[in-house]
């Protein structure tokens, strides 16, 4: 990750990426390069768990979250690709990208539609993610 390698993480793959966690369990570390403060469990617990559309990179796009984090504050270097507007009446980023990395805060894997990894796999193709 430190080099530079292209990598994608969803849901705990994005608490992984971020450099810092909120409600994490004691002793939590994550890989980190993400500079970012991801909240874990952020919608709630397993029952909590949810379907909604969202806007994803300018297009709708249903998302299923499991026991989802959200980014609680990000720097200016990290860019946003999705917000979801949580119970608390905010809007929280659900999918960013900072240089090589990046993360959802949702499963895409778990529907049929394929513009998640698509757009990773498009970016890393290009050069834009090297």
């Amino acid at each position: 990750i430190k080099e530079g390698m292209p990598v994608y993480g969803s849901c705990a793959g994005m608490i992984l990426l971020a450099d810092r966690i909120v409600d994490g369990a004691v002793g939590q570390e994550t890989f980190g390069g993400i500079d970012m403060t991801v909240r874990r469990n952020a919608f709630g617990r397993q029952v909590d768990s949810f379907e909604s559309d969202l806007n994803f990179d300018g297009n709708s796009m249903h998302a299923v979250f499991i026991r989802a984090p959200w980014v609680e504050e990000l720097s200016n270097s990290v860019q946003i690709l999705s917000e979801v507007v949580a119970a608390d009446g905010k809007a929280h980023p659900v999918a960013v990208r900072q240089g090589s990395l990046f993360a959802t805060s949702f499963h895409p894997e778990l529907t049929t539609d394929l513009r998640v990894h698509r757009y990773f796999f498009d970016q890393v193709c290009a050069g834009a993610i090297k």
